[in-house]
Parts: C-alpha cells; structure tokens; sequence
C-alpha cells in the first residue's frame, strides 16, 4: 500500500498539470504532450537507477549485510549523478532537434522546446530520486517514498499553479514548478538515508565494484527499457500523424495510462522488493508465494481500476481540456484503455517479478522482441486512417488499441512463458 501511494502521486500529479496546461489550450497542450514523450523517455530509460538498486540491496539485506546493502545503494546513487548531470547538457543543447523528429506544426514544437529546456535543469534531481527510491525499497521501506513522493509533487502543483497562472509563464511555469520541486524531494532524500548509513557504517565514498556491477545490470535495464519507450514513442509518433487535436487527446490517455500503470506496478515494486530478499536468503517457496498473491492482485485490481476508467469515460475529458474538439475525441479511447487495465496488470506484476529476481538480459532480449510485434500494427493503423478516413474518434482509438491491448499482450506471452520456468530463480547475494 506504501508503494502504491508513492507510485500514484506521481501521475496523478501530472494528470493535474495537464489539467492546468490544458485549460491555456491545445496549443500547450499538445506541446507538454510532445516534451512529455521525449522527457519520459530520457527518464524511463535511467529507471534501472531504481530497478537495479532495489534488488542489490534486497539480496544483501536477506544476507544479513545491511552495511553492505546501504553501500550498494550509495554507489547508485553517484551512478545517478554522473548520468544525470551528462543528459542533462546533452539535453539542453540536442531540445530543438529532438522537438523537431515529430514533425508537429511551429507553434507546438515551439511550447515543447520551452518546456523540454527548462526541465533538463531537473533531470540529474529525477534520477538521484530513482536511485534513492530503490535503496529505500531494498531496505523494505517504502513508506518513507511515500510521504516524499505526496509532499514534494503536492509542492509541485502549488509551484506550477503559481508559476503558470500567477506570474503568467504558461507552459515554461510548469517545468519551472517542477524542477524546484524536484531538487527539494533530493535534499529530503539525501538527510533520510544519512541515517542509514550512520546506523549500518557505510561510508558516502563510491565503490569502483559496485559501480561496476550496477552498469552492468543497469545496461540490460536500459535495453529492456529502451524498449518500453520506443513503444511509447512510436504510440506518440501514430498520434501526431492523426494531427494536434488527436495529439492533445492523446496527451490525456497516456496520462490516464500512467496513472493506472503506476498503481498496478506498486505490486511490481512490492514483487522486486520481497522476491530480492527471499533470493538472497535462498528462500524459493516465498518466491513462489509472492508471484502467486502479486498476480491475483494484478489482475483483479486491473479489472476494478479499468471499469472505473469505462464508468466516467464521458466524464473525464471535461476535466482535462476545455476544447470540445479534443474532448469528442476521447471517450473510444478511454473505454479501449479500461478493456486493457486487467492485461496491464499482469504484465507489470510479471516484469516486476523477473527484474526484483535479476532475471534483466531476457528482458532486454524479448523487449525488443515485443516491439518488433507493436511496430507493424502501429504503422498499418496509421496508413489505414489515412487512406480509409474514418472519424478522428476512431482512428485515435484504434491508435490506442494497438498500444495498450497489442502491445501489452505481447508482453505477456513472453512474460509468462519465463515465469512458468524456474531458471530465472538464482539464490544468493548478487
């Protein structure tokens, strides 16, 4: 429950600077839609910084090495910075170039530009959060994520609503907002796991073997991940060939999609959390206990969050955009995205599964696989709305489809297959 409440203040607070940049129009809209796909991408891909840490930690832990497990954990930490700290010039510099791939019309890739600028200043923050998160987790805590997570993106929403509405900066105000409020929940971070450290007398020094060993679980991460967002870009890419009001909607459902894939993956990061210890205690049968109730969850949870999102389907496009043309466009596509929240939840539970037991080069192989299974049906939905001109609705929704129902389920053939085996259940502390 920690892990889901820390997991959901995230998108729904970015559902709420939707809500506010959707209310100055589609223009900025569209705009954060596209900076979004390409800053989540960034940060999607360093999200092995959390992955890769909870589980070094867990196994150490269920060792008895708690100085041992703090010390990994701190070695992810400067991995975070360094890595944070390249992106985010790289970023600056290369934000026009990566604006202009999509293609989309002067005044959106001119609000994106802005918005994608100014939070590169934020990245190393968003990373040093990943790598604290996971060492948190892999201590078994995850209440203490949870009230950094609340108070640093409920400062968020108080920061932006001031910056884009108050002091009038549209949509530069809200990555303005958010990268204070990123830096801030880093300072709270870094006071909380001295503690640790001070209890456990690890030192702040980095470890040239952790470093090492967190690269290279952290390279198959990336791959896996590489592959998650190339999805999501490729999903983005479709929705921009529909046109901006269709990209705007789209901005709602992948909103939308990150707030219930963040609360069904809660039970990911509680499978990477537990199953890390049990392994590196050499305890199978809770390995096994754990994937079991973690799958039941997944599923059933899924299907009641997907019929909440079908039951106010007509409701909710209201809330995100005062434009009617982007809001008629929504209610197919949100009704498509409830149909595959019980798909979406056994997936995320599996993925946990494998990556909390290091299982992470046949993630990466069969990512890449899955994608090569989206890619062709994300193209011929494209080709056919243009050639077919069916209404704007439909192609969106058969946009969504392919993303949230042919994707998914690739992962889930993949994923299954391998958690039926028992190969990916090695014991012991790395």
């Amino acid at each position: 429950m920690p892990a889901l409440g820390a997991l959901i203040a995230e998108p729904l607070f970015l559902l709420a600077d939707t809500a506010m940049v959707g209310h100055l129009g589609s223009t900025p809209l569209a705009g954060l839609g596209l900076a979004s796909a390409i800053l989540q991408t960034i940060i999607g891909l360093m999200v092995f910084l959390a992955y890769a840490t909870t589980p070094a930690v867990a196994r150490r832990l269920g060792a008895g090495d708690e100085r041992g497990a703090v010390s990994a954990g701190i070695d992810g930490l400067w991995l975070a910075l360094v890595l944070g700290a390249v992106l985010a010039v790289a970023g600056w510099l290369a934000a026009p170039v990566l604006v202009g791939v999509f293609g989309a019309p002067a005044a959106v890739a001119a609000e994106a530009s802005v918005y994608l600028s100014i939070s590169m200043a934020g990245l190393p923050a968003m990373l040093i959060v990943f790598a604290a998160t996971g060492l948190l987790r892999g201590l078994q805590d995850t209440r203490t994520p949870l009230w950094v997570a609340g108070i640093g993106f409920a400062a968020n929403i108080a920061l932006n609503a001031v910056f884009i509405y108050g002091l009038g900066l549209g949509l530069a105000g809200s990555a303005l907002g958010t990268v204070v409020a990123q830096w801030a929940m880093v300072l709270v971070y870094l006071l909380v796991i001295r503690r640790h450290a001070a209890r456990a007398g690890a030192g702040w020094r980095p470890h040239r073997s952790g470093l090492a060993r967190g690269a290279a679980s952290g390279g198959w991460l990336f791959l896996r991940t590489a592959s998650l967002r190339a999805a999501l870009l490729l999903a983005t890419w479709s929705a921009t060939a529909l046109g901006p009001d269709e990209l705007a909607a789209y901005q709602v459902v992948v909103s939308l999609y990150f707030t219930l894939g963040f609360a069904l993956d809660a039970l990911a990061i509680a499978a990477q959390a537990l199953i890390g210890r049990a392994l590196g205690a050499g305890d199978v049968a809770t390995v096994r206990a754990v994937l079991r109730r973690c799958l039941q969850w997944g599923v059933v949870s899924g299907a009641v969050l997907g019929a909440l999102v079908i039951a106010t389907a007509w409701v909710l496009p209201a809330v995100f955009t005062s434009s009617p043309e982007v809001a008629a466009l929504l209610p197919a596509s949100l009704v498509v995205l409830g149909l595959s929240a019980p798909l979406g939840g056994l997936v995320f539970v599996l993925d946990g599964v494998l990556i909390g037991a290091g299982d992470v080069r046949y993630l990466a192989w069969t990512g890449i696989a899955n994608v090569a299974v989206y890619a062709p049906i994300a193209v011929g939905v494209v080709w056919w709305s243009a050639s077919a001109g069916p209404e704007a609705s439909v192609s969106l929704a058969l946009v969504t489809a392919a993303f949230v129902i042919a994707y998914l389920a690739a992962r889930a053939v993949t994923l299954s297959l391998r958690a039926r085996g028992s190969t990916w259940m090695v014991t012991g502390t790395v």
